[in-house]
Parts: structure tokens; C-alpha cells; sequence
């Protein structure tokens, strides 16, 4: 069986035709993968959000829709829904673009909350309701959503319990001088646009997820993990520190559950990646922003001396003892 770097490195290599730079994003993805995760990417527009997705679904090898969000889309429009045939009489289910293995939920902050509460339904249970009936969704199935973090007019904020869904919240920043000057010797003409090929497939990828069931967490570690998690909840219900010091309420919600399983998943899908056996604390001191940040939020008083949920987690990371080796 393939190994968690080469695999990595071949998709990294062919999404690289058409992104340069945003490596960091790009593993997080492929963690994503691995750990069965929907991931939330937030960047000012023109970053290559979109693009890096939609390659992502190249060079992975499946069925890849994009669902452009906007104020006036209906439910309908993204789950499908019931068509009257006239030759039978009968109505039969007509399927949306979230019968896909990849789909691109572009500006999802722009829907209205009917159409937030069927996207909810099928990243969660992975099945979706028409005219009464469930159906199931394909295996592998993942969300990718985008949203500009500057623009709120025309937009509907995503509820607590849709950002508690995402395994990632990642946010996309602006290429180094030395990338973009590499977009213009590369992209500069028309001629010259990437063609992906795809590299893999999702069967291999249901496979490899039992390479990354195998990959060791000890007692201490998992312990660990709860203990960030729960020092979340410390902070939002003010009182005593795990290390015994007194704060002030600074959260208005701790992480919940799904914070704990998050950072298990992804931290073994990480691990397998960089070909390591088990996980280390250092892995889930690497991922935890990405995975705790949108589900936490600051209290009034936080946000008026410009504090920022980074930079809160970045505390609890240093507060926590780490495990002995």
C-alpha cells in the first residue's frame, strides 16, 4: 500500500500545476480527506479558494459540483426535488448537484437559513430529504466551503451549529512575493492554462483510512486532547484554570464534543501523512487553531481590546502541560 508522503506528494504535486504556494492549506485538505471532514476556507477574493477545490477534485479522481451561494437560492436548487413525469404519472426524485463525491459550497454565507438547514442535513448524516424520502449521498462525500471575511452585506452568518460541522476552518492568506511573481512568468498568458489529470481515486482513499486507523494514540495524548478542549470551556465559564489560576470570563462557548473527535481524527490523518506511527502533541498543537477557532467565540470585552480566537487558543497551548514522551 502507498504511504502517506508519497500519496501526499503526488496530489500535491499535480494541484500544483494550478496553485502555486498555499501548501499548508493543501495538507490541511488532504487531512480533511482522510479524516471523512468538511472544511471551511475564509480568504479575501481572488486567493484561488475555488480553484484550489476544484483541483483538489481533479487530482483526487471524483465527481466534483460547485453550488454558487446567493440570497435567492432555494433548497430545491442544492438537494434536488420532485418531478412530475407524464408518461407515468408518477413524480419521481430529481437529484441536485449535492450528489457529488466534492462539492464547493462557493460564498456559503450568502444563503438564506432554508437552504443552510439542507446543507446541515447532508453534512451530517450524509442523506438528503426529497418529497418525503431519504437519500443517501456517494461515499467519499465532503463539503468545501468558502466565505470573504471583509463583505457582510447580503450575507446570512453562519449558525453555531452549521461552523460546528466543519472539521477545519482554515483561512487562506495572500502568496509570497516570490509565488506571485511566479503566477505572472507562469499564468501571464492565456495559452499557457494547467490541465490536471486525475492521480488517485476514491476507492483508494476509503482504503488508506484504515492505514490511518492504525496509527497509535496513546492514553497521554488522548488525555491531552481533552485537556485543551476542556480548558475552552474554563474560559467561558471563567472561575479556575486547569493549572489552578484564576481568569475572567473571556469565551461566550467553549469547543464542544466534536472539538475532542476533531482533533483525534485529524491529528492521526496528519500523523500518516508525514509518516509517523503514532501521534505527538506537537500534531495537535499544529492543528488546533484550525480546528477550534470557529468553534469558540469572544466575549464583548475580548473583542473590545482586540483580542482574537488565535490568539486565545495559542495560550491555552501554552498553559496545558504536555505530555511526558
Amino acid at each position: 500500500m502507498i504511504t502517506g508522503p508519497e500519496w501526499s506528494k503526488k496530489l500535491r504535486d499535480e494541484i500544483g500545476q494550478a496553485v502555486i504556494g498555499q501548501d499548508a492549506t493543501v495538507e490541511r485538505l488532504l487531512v480533511a480527506l482522510l479524516a471523512n471532514g468538511h472544511v471551511l476556507l475564509e480568504g479575501m477574493p481572488g486567493l484561488a479558494k475555488t480553484l484550489l477545490v476544484k483541483s483538489l477534485g481533479t487530482a483526487l479522481g471524483v465527481q466534483f459540483e460547485r453550488i454558487q451561494f446567493t440570497p435567492d437560492l432555494l433548497p430545491s436548487d442544492v438537494v434536488g426535488t420532485m418531478v412530475f413525469q407524464p408518461k407515468t404519472g408518477e413524480f419521481t426524485p430529481h437529484k441536485g448537484p449535492i450528489f457529488a463525491n466534492l462539492v464547493l459550497a462557493d460564498e456559503i454565507n450568502r444563503a438564506p437559513a432554508k437552504v443552510q438547514s439542507a446543507l446541515l442535513e447532508a453534512m451530517q448524516e450524509r442523506q438528503v430529504t426529497i418529497g418525503g424520502h431519504t437519500h443517501p449521498l456517494p461515499k467519499p462525500f465532503f463539503v468545501m466551503a468558502t466565505q470573504n471575511p471583509v463583505e457582510q452585506e447580503g450575507t446570512y452568518p453562519l449558525p453555531e451549529a452549521q461552523t460546528d460541522r466543519f472539521l477545519f476552518k482554515l483561512l487562506v492568506d495572500y502568496p509570497s512575493i516570490s509565488e506571485e511573481a511566479e503566477m505572472l512568468q507562469r499564468w501571464g498568458q492565456i495559452t499557457r492554462q494547467p490541465t490536471l489529470k486525475a492521480v488517485s481515486n476514491g476507492e483508494e482513499l476509503q482504503e488508506l483510512r484504515a492505514a490511518v486507523d492504525r496509527i497509535h494514540v496513546s492514553p497521554q495524548v488522548q488525555a491531552y486532547i481533552l485537556a485543551l478542549v476542556r480548558a475552552t470551556r474554563d474560559l467561558a465559564a471563567g472561575g479556575t484554570t486547569i493549572t489552578g489560576q484564576a481568569h475572567r470570563r473571556r469565551l461566550n462557548f467553549g469547543a464542544s464534543p466534536r472539538a475532542s473527535i476533531a482533533l483525534y481524527a485529524a491529528g492521526r490523518a496528519l500523523a500518516w501523512l508525514r509518516g509517523a506511527e503514532f501521534l505527538s502533541p506537537s500534531l495537535i498543537q499544529e492543528i488546533a487553531p484550525d480546528v477550534l477557532r470557529h468553534r469558540i467565540a469572544l466575549t464583548y470585552e475580548e473583542e473590545a481590546v482586540e483580542n482574537t480566537t488565535d490568539k486565545v487558543i495559542a495560550e491555552l497551548i501554552d498553559r496545558t502541560p504536555v505530555p511526558a514522551a
